[in-house]
């Protein structure tokens, strides 16, 4: 399991500190004297432990110059270290949070923009018709094909081109369309694009858009076939009814004249669209519904209704990476009885619509349903989930054989700052040990997930393992004088002094065993969860 990005960034000085984001100037100054009457080099006289000492004394040193100015304090939680480091020039005229947004948000584009440049964009479908009927009866099961490309370019920060084109054959009868459009961005709220084609569909037109207000956009545009000379107009309203959703209301005037009301909604885990479209002779409904079961596979149920069609599809789709998804779907209608192959890598698509009948029979229906149904949850369990654990395995050794020497480092590192807590650890623990008190007999952090395989064999065990870091001193470290741990929210664990990161790439978590009056407690947080003990519900 991969590590979430969902976490904060830019909290590691906060949590060498041992400080909330929220800490007040005072409680920084408290905290880095705490921390320098432990680590100050002129403390220890053997040779080795002053180095340990002027190494993490350093880091304190740079925590609290940070962290008590004001404005490097600003840019760092905004943009971490990067900010510090990116060329941003601190002044009188960059003391508020919104004017370090802007300037380093400028450098940041102008950094996506280097990117953009010297790249292109292209995209494209390949759509192929198959008929298993057609095939049944002696004809040709491929019954059409159309292919679609696109290649869009950045020629400068206002200005954008795109140029593409489609071919399409269904029987004995095909076509194409050459498209070019160029933009340009009038405005931060308003831009204008003008657009032409030319084969069987040969026209030319001009759309700008506008951002009315801070969640309404409108645009308009109007287009002129060069083959009878006859005009279409369009307007649209688009406005933001929620931060996960927006409707938008369409008209178009001309030969195919038609009004559209829709609305769309998207989060983490779910999508959902609907709309009604009038024509001058049609109507048609349609609406569609995703959800992801887990980052890497969902389900999806659509339907459509209208003059001239009336259709459900169900189904649903795996994602193979960061790059690639595939679907399958099942649909039936006035049409026939389809099934429908997808494959998305980046901006390129394959879509291979399958019909199997004609013919709306309701055992056939059912049979064509549960018949791909079942050999896909076969192949899952069989075939592509053992591949994936075996891949996903493959990848973390791979991963701890890149970082081997990095996390080598890091944890002699975290080891020489554990020396030098020993001696306050352990009184801390004697006196918590005398009133009966908080005391941490046992703290890992680190992949425990994989580190509770039972079943492995001995050799890939002992890899486990060391993705794990014992922290039962710097714990006890922590410790108050109340006889409480808190560990702040929002926080990675990886920064705290005497820890460090024993997987990089991997989900961590903290496990703890302690005791307290008597009794024994048991608790695991995630990574940058809040940690607060003793707590009655840890109670074995």
């Amino acid at each position: 399991m991969k590590e979430e990005d969902a976490g904060p960034p830019n909290r590691e000085l906060y949590a060498l500190l041992h400080l909330s984001p929220e800490a007040s100037d005072e409680e920084i100054r408290k905290a880095y004297r705490q921390w320098a009457q432990i680590y100050h080099p002129d403390k220890y006289q053997a040779p080795h432990m002053k180095d340990i000492a002027t190494e993490n004394f350093q880091r304190i040193c740079e925590a609290y110059e940070i962290l008590s100015d004001v404005t490097k304090r600003q840019i760092y939680d905004i943009y971490g270290m990067e900010g510090l480091t990116s060329g941003l020039e601190l002044g009188p005229k960059l003391n508020k949070v919104e004017e370090l947004k802007e300037e380093l948000e400028r450098l940041r584009r102008r950094k996506e923009e280097e990117k953009t440049f010297a790249h292109f964009r292209p995209s494209g479908t390949i759509l192929a018709k198959i008929s298993l009927p057609h095939l049944l009866h002696g004809d040709r099961i491929m019954q059409g094909m159309a292919m679609a490309s696109e290649v869009e370019s950045q020629l400068s920060k206002r200005n954008a081109i795109s140029i593409g084109g489609n071919l399409a054959v269904n029987g004995n009868s095909g076509g194409g369309v050459a498209t070019g459009v160029f933009r340009h961005q009038i405005s931060p709220v308003s831009s204008v694009q003008f657009m032409a084609s030319a084969g069987l569909r040969s026209l030319i037109g001009v759309e700008t858009s506008r951002q009315l207000s801070l969640h309404s956009t409108a645009t308009m545009g109007i287009v002129m076939s060069l083959k009878d000379g006859s005009l279409n107009l369009s307007n649209s309203w688009t406005r933001q009814l929620s931060e996960t959703a927006t409707g938008n209301i369409q008209l178009a005037l001309g030969p195919e004249s038609s009004i559209e009301v829709g609305w769309k909604m998207k989060d983490v885990k779910r999508s959902a669209a609907g709309g009604l479209k009038f024509g001058t002779s049609s109507f048609e409904a349609s609406a569609h519904y995703s959800h992801w079961f887990s980052s890497k596979s969902h389900g999806r149920i659509s339907g459509k209704v209208g003059s001239s069609t009336l259709e459900v599809e169900v189904g649903g789709g795996r994602k193979l990476s960061n790059f690639s998804t595939v679907r399958m779907l099942y649909s039936i209608g006035i049409q026939g009885i389809f099934w429908r192959f997808e494959l998305h890598r980046s901006g390129q698509k394959l879509i291979i619509p399958i019909l199997i009948s004609t013919h709306l029979n309701p055992m056939f229906a059912t049979g064509a349903f549960i018949l791909p149904t079942s050999v896909y949850f076969l192949l899952k369990k069989l075939i592509i989930k053992p591949y994936y654990r075996r891949r996903e395995k493959q990848k973390a050794l791979e991963n701890m054989e890149k970082t081997s020497s990095k996390v080598l480092e890091a944890r002699a590192a975290a080891e020489k700052a554990q020396q030098l807590l020993q001696n306050v650890a352990n009184r801390k623990r004697n006196r918590q040990l005398e009133t009966n008190g908080l005391v941490i007999t046992r703290a890992s952090y680190g992949n425990l997930t994989a580190l509770g395989r039972k079943d492995e064999s001995s050799a890939t065990h002992d890899e486990l393992t060391s993705q794990v870091l014992d922290v039962t001193l710097p714990l006890n470290f922590l410790v108050n004088d109340s006889g409480q741990l808190k560990l702040h929210e929002g926080v990675k664990k990886s920064g705290i002094m005497g820890f460090c990161d024993p997987c990089p790439g991997e989900l961590k978590k903290l496990h703890l065993e302690y005791t307290y009056r008597g009794e024994r407690y048991e608790v695991v947080v995630g990574d940058y969860e809040e940690l607060l003990i003793p707590q009655e519900a840890h109670r074995i």
